[in-house]
């Protein structure tokens, strides 16, 4: 594991000679030896710390999968959670003493597993003496610093939100989550950390916070008329001048955003939603930005500020505590300041250690409820039902979805202006090894068809517009020929579009030709067995995400919204089972939609 500095800025993009390493925890920091002073036979004065990042934590702290009930695993065999991550923290504060190291967040932290579902909506923190969230706890007995607010922390609402933040040992950073009244920050900007040296003067560290600005479409509901977000460039180059002009000597920000330049919801907010690298080119005076969001690995990359022509150094740890980030800077001492001479990143992988016990026996009693509370049965199958050739197939499991996001738009609308209007259903596959079992049917097997928080939403669209949303999903595939041997392994994921942006219709039938070129696959789109009419109105359900703007698919963000609710959609999906007791496949699966090449099935 590459602990050790010397290694590490041996190999740095921008390494120069290496320094002596650190003593134990609260050692003194490091003297390098350095050239002779020029004239006065003393070598400069010079620090070296170290600021470790986590990002998109998303609820994990112990190495499980609450979805499967057992240790999780992938093809990479990554380790996620925060017990992994306390102990690289403390192999790292061991190596280079803690007094000079950091520790930051980039957001998303309460959202994503069964662990933190449990503790905003089953045992709240925020009821009345209610618990504190687990990963509150996890994070204050590792000694966090500070932590950037994600867009997924506005998912069960600011109450919630704000009960964790009270509940934190480290501020909640947010410069540019602002009161929707005042314009002012409902969240801490920033904070100001002073390193010891054994020169003098301490070194400040500013850490500034910025969030996404796509909360204010995705969570609308939750922060509507209370909050708005702007764009990260425009309150990073207001906030870094008043950050210097404190005194900082060193400006990490903590961004909860891509560093792509990309978004996902198209052309309806102004700001950029992957905008990291754009505040690096724009806003001078940044030494580095710990990245988040975009569930990319980035270990170190360096963008060129335009204003300044100096290199700011980004890293993005893999999400869900896969990763650290360490930013190791080098100081010295110039015309009576301290001027950061050479930064650079790395990234640690969490499955080279093990869990740290004070961690996961802290949080023990926690995860034992959650266990006993994702194995409830709730109901029964007729028969097994996988996701494994769903992003191929017309599956029974992927029909369920729509069977039940259907049937809830049709009793919500019933009666009313709309209520006559045939109702289609979009779902994806947002996971390849998703399963209902034959037999009993439990909570953690029904979440696991929806891992996400989305609720449901009933919106206004024509035969026109469908087509195009069909053509959009259909890029998703490689273009193959006909008679070519089709290999499942390249024959999706094209352009990088993931899993869960590939979305299929219930209630039409359809064919996607790969043979054919992007926008001219959906061939034979029909309604009860004739061709949709361009101009016929269609009641569409469809999740939050893709109607907010996620994934950027056509005409669904724009159209006229007829109902919405605030419950998850896998809650829906798990309430259904309980209520119909047994589920039979037999009763809701058909071949909607199929793969073809010139009119011939794929498979």
């Amino acid at each position: 594991m590459p602990l050790n500095r010397r290694t590490f800025l041996g190999r740095s993009a921008v390494a120069g000679a290496g320094v002596a390493l650190a003593g134990g925890v609260g050692a003194v920091p490091a003297v390098a030896s350095g050239p002779e002073g020029h004239g006065h036979g003393r070598p400069p004065k010079q620090y070296s710390f170290t600021v470790m990042g986590t990002t998109d934590l998303h609820g994990n702290v112990f190495n499980w999968d609450y979805f499967t009930d057992k240790e999780f695993d992938d093809k990479a065999h990554n380790d996620v959670g925060l017990a992994k991550i306390s102990t690289l923290v403390n192999e790292i504060r061991e190596d280079r003493g803690r007094r000079n190291t950091l520790l930051i967040d980039a957001g998303d932290t309460i959202q994503g597993t069964q662990l933190s579902y449990y503790y905003a909506k089953i045992d709240p923190i925020t009821a009345k003496r209610g618990p504190v969230h687990p990963m509150a706890q996890a994070m204050n007995r590792i000694g966090y610093d500070a932590a950037a607010l994600g867009n997924h922390e506005f998912n069960y609402g600011i109450p919630v939100l704000r009960k964790f933040e009270e509940q934190c040992d480290f501020p909640l950073l947010g410069a540019n989550a602002l009161d929707a009244k005042t314009l002012r920050p409902a969240f801490a900007p920033y904070v100001i950390k002073r390193m010891r040296t054994p020169h003098g003067r301490d070194v400040r560290v500013a850490v500034l916070g910025l969030t996404n600005p796509g909360i204010a479409i995705w969570d609308k509901a939750n922060v509507g008329g209370k909050m708005v977000f702007p764009g990260l460039e425009e309150q990073a180059a207001k906030w870094v001048p008043k950050l210097r002009s404190m005194g900082a000597d060193v400006v990490i920000v903590s961004a909860h955003s891509g560093s792509s330049g990309t978004s996902s919801y198209g052309d309806q907010l102004p700001y950029v939603e992957n905008a990291a690298g754009l505040v690096a080119e724009q806003v001078p005076g940044i030494d580095a930005i710990l990245v988040g969001h975009a569930h990319s690995e980035i270990p170190e990359y360096f963008v060129t500020n335009k204003e300044t022509g100096k290199r700011v150094v980004l890293s993005e740890p893999l999400k869900w505590g896969q990763r650290l980030t360490l930013f190791d800077f080098d100081l010295v001492w110039e015309k009576g300041r301290w001027v950061v001479e050479k930064v650079g990143a790395s990234v640690l992988n969490s499955n080279t250690v093990e869990e740290d016990s004070r961690i996961t026996s802290l949080l023990g009693d926690e995860h034992t409820k959650v266990v006993a509370y994702v194995n409830q049965v709730i109901g029964t199958s007729v028969a097994a039902m996988s996701t494994a050739d769903a992003p191929w197939k017309d599956e029974p499991v992927i029909d369920l979805i729509n069977l039940v996001q259907a049937e809830t738009v049709k009793g919500a609308l019933a009666g009313g202006e709309y209520g006559a209007l045939p109702v289609l259903s979009q779902a994806a596959c947002f996971s390849r090894t998703a399963a209902i079992p034959a037999g009993e049917v439990t909570i953690k097997d029904a979440a696991g068809l929806y891992p996400f928080e989305n609720t449901l939403e009933a919106r206004l669209l024509t035969g026109a517009q469908l087509k195009d949303y069909l053509e959009y999903s259909a890029k998703y595939y490689v273009q193959t020929a006909a008679g070519v041997p089709v290999d499942t392994s390249k024959l999706t994921n094209a352009e990088s579009i993931p899993d869960y942006n590939y979305d299929v219709v219930s209630g039409v039938t359809y064919d996607v030709d790969i043979a054919k070129p992007v926008g001219s696959r959906i061939v034979g789109l029909s309604f009860e067995g004739a061709p949709v009419d361009p101009a016929a109105q269609f009641v569409f359900a469809v999740n939050n995400y893709r109607a907010s703007g996620g994934g950027n698919f056509p005409h669904v963000p724009g159209a006229k919204q007829l109902w919405a609710n605030s419950d998850e959609i896998r809650n829906t999906i798990i309430g259904w089972v309980q209520a119909k007791g047994s589920v039979d496949p037999a009763e809701f699966a058909s071949v909607d939609w199929r793969l073809t090449r010139d009119g011939v099935p794929v498979f």
